[in-house]
């Protein structure tokens, strides 16, 4: 009885992570980037300091950059280079998410450079577009 009732548990734990990533997964192929995600320029001076828009900014600790393949990478392997990126920020203000983007995700378009922009434009994560109000 333990036993089916560990088997149990076990199953429902390695499900429910597939099941909570689901729900972003638009199409196969087609990274979905989640709400209040943002677009900006990015350069990686040396890392964790990079430039965002031109303006001083930090990657957080524990930060993750996707590059265009989606694939991870150090931000050493893109020192000095000039990124189109879709990013969010943590809690203090750092960069903790960043995509650099391929051409068909910087074509798409609007899509906001601001927090203020994104607070008063609508996102429809099925679709991965912004609707100016």
């Amino acid at each position: 009885m333990n036993r089916c009732a560990l088997l149990a548990t076990t199953a429902l734990v390695a499900i429910a992570p597939m099941t909570a990533s689901a729900q972003w997964q638009v199409q196969p192929g087609v990274r979905a980037f989640p709400p209040g995600t943002l677009r900006g320029l990015l350069e990686v001076q040396q890392g964790p300091e990079v430039l965002l828009n031109g303006q001083p900014a930090r990657l957080s600790p524990g930060s993750r950059i996707r590059a265009a393949n989606n694939m991870q990478v150090l931000s050493g392997a893109l020192t000095g280079q000039k990124l189109v990126v879709h990013y969010t920020l943590e809690q203090f203000g750092m960069l903790h998410n960043v995509w650099v983007l391929t051409p068909q995700e910087q074509a798409v378009s609007p899509w906001p450079t601001t927090a203020e922009e994104a607070q008063r434009w609508l996102y429809d994560p099925q679709a991965q577009t912004w609707q100016k109000r």
